[in-house]
């Protein structure tokens, strides 16, 4: 598959080109047009393979100024088609998962009722579509399950080009030709619209988040892969086991319903219900389950001696949940921020609803115990910082309000106490009017400063 952008002509092409077999019959088939339009068709016909393909390398070379034989060293030649990599195409990329579900009677579920829903919602291919059409992926040209990691590796690589010309303050004629070369190799569906430039650092860093939730969404599609395998053993004698605990198994991850009638239920509702937005974004909770991600019990041992341990809001989008109980909470080489690049928090759970993209009206938090160690307060942004400064182990970007202090209280887990925030918001006269954060955040440097505790199911 071939794609073109070019911003100042207002370009945003495609151009298909495969080699078929109907019966004694080869054909070169072609599909061009406007990225997500249908486009037009042409076909020739030809009496045996060689012919075919040699048409096909010919029209390759006429579109892209390249050797179809060299495509592993394909460079993009200006106004010419640039070959999008799709998965399937190596062993770095993520094959359509290929796993059959089972026809016949199968072992019944394991898990209650929420938890079977979470697994369907996490785990729902619609609900990875619609997250691409929400950043204009053309998922006609970039597929579910065909997700190619060297594709969006190439995506992070043009946007770091357009990062340096931005720092670099280039003329916005770079930034558009910078641009066209990003939208050729990520396809984007703008319809008749002109393709907008990456002309700011706000919309340069959505780029980027948007690259990481492709990479989150290939890592799903990754498990998927290993379903075959999984689905093979067997229940009950002769029954497979049910997709569901499949799903649930690909996780590894231990999932535990919290009884909403527990004390321990009422603190975590009586934190959710005292800092969440009362505005855009109320939620309420649905369910809480706790969580053990099996490598963080361990991994977290580095920081035994460290006693200021705090549970701490995350909001994220439903399309990475899967990936995120999988392999936790990441610093990614290209994730970044207000205060640099690390695992971002909030004591307010209304600050993270406003990161938290749900499906319809589902959405996914989570609550984490952060080890925070000795806190380094700013009060404006920072976007180098990369660990915390020395002699402290974490950064809090203090905001306008807090919840009150007065009111926390304390859960054990694992034998260590837990800060848990349970009064309102209230006013830092320190930083209230002075500070750029109108609420705390809280960054940690290390991801082994993270032992994540609790996912929630929110109606928002």
């Amino acid at each position: 598959m071939l794609n073109q952008t070019n911003i100042g002509h207002n370009n945003n092409k495609y151009y298909v080109i495969q080699v078929l077999k109907e019966g004694p019959t080869y054909f070169t088939w072609n599909r061009w047009g406007r990225v997500g339009e249908p486009g037009a068709t042409a076909q020739k016909p030809f009496g045996n393979v060689n012919d075919a393909t040699k048409d096909f390398e010919k029209k390759f070379r006429d579109k892209t100024k390249n050797s179809w034989a060299n495509r592993s060293s394909f460079k993009p030649v200006p106004g010419k088609y640039t070959m999008i990599e799709m998965a399937g195409e190596d062993e770095d990329e993520v094959d359509a998962p290929t796993v059959k579900t089972p026809t016949g009677p199968t072992a019944a579920c394991t898990l209650d009722a929420p938890t079977q829903s979470l697994m369907k919602l996490i785990f729902d291919h619609d609900m990875f579509n619609d997250a691409m059409k929400s950043f204009d992926i053309d998922v006609k040209k970039m597929p579910l399950g065909k997700l190619s990691k060297s594709q969006i590796a190439k995506g992070f690589e043009c946007l770091d080009d357009i990062e340096k010309a931005l720092n670099a303050k280039k003329p916005k004629n770079t930034l558009t030709a910078l641009s066209s070369t990003f939208y050729t190799l990520i396809p984007h569906d703008f319809g008749r619209r002109i393709p907008p430039t990456i002309d700011t650092l706000e919309t340069l860093r959505s780029k980027m988040d948007m690259l990481l939730v492709l990479g989150d969404i290939a890592l799903a599609q990754e498990m998927e892969k290993e379903r075959d395998k999984m689905a093979g053993s067997k229940k009950d004698k002769d029954k497979p086991a049910h997709p569901l605990d499949v799903n649930y198994n690909l996780l590894k991850c231990d999932l535990e319903r919290v009884d909403p009638k527990s004390k321990e239920f009422k603190i975590l509702e009586t934190y959710t219900d005292n800092t969440k937005c009362t505005g855009w974004r109320p939620c309420k909770i649905k369910h809480v389950w706790k969580m053990n991600r099996h490598p963080e019990g361990d991994r977290v041992k580095a920081h035994d001696k460290i006693t200021n341990r705090k549970l701490l809001w995350h909001g994220t989008n439903v399309a990475v949940v899967a990936a995120i109980l999988k392999s936790g909470l990441r610093i990614m080489p290209h994730s970044g921020g207000r205060v640099g690049r690390g695992i971002y928090f909030a004591s307010e759970n209304g600050k993270s609803a406003g990161y938290t993209c749900p499906a319809g009206k589902r959405g996914i938090m989570f609550l984490n115990e952060a080890i925070l160690g000795k806190e380094k307060h700013i009060a404006r942004d920072d976007s180098s910082l990369v660990k915390a400064p020395a002699g402290f182990d974490c950064v809090v970007a203090k905001g306008w309000t807090e919840p009150d202090p007065s009111k926390d209280t304390f859960l054990t887990l694992d034998g260590k106490k837990v800060i848990v925030p349970q009064g309102k918001p209230i006013s830092q006269s320190t930083f209230a009017n002075k500070s750029s954060f109108s609420q705390s955040e809280y960054l940690v440097y290390q991801e082994n400063q993270v032992r994540m505790r609790y996912i929630f199911e929110m109606e928002m």
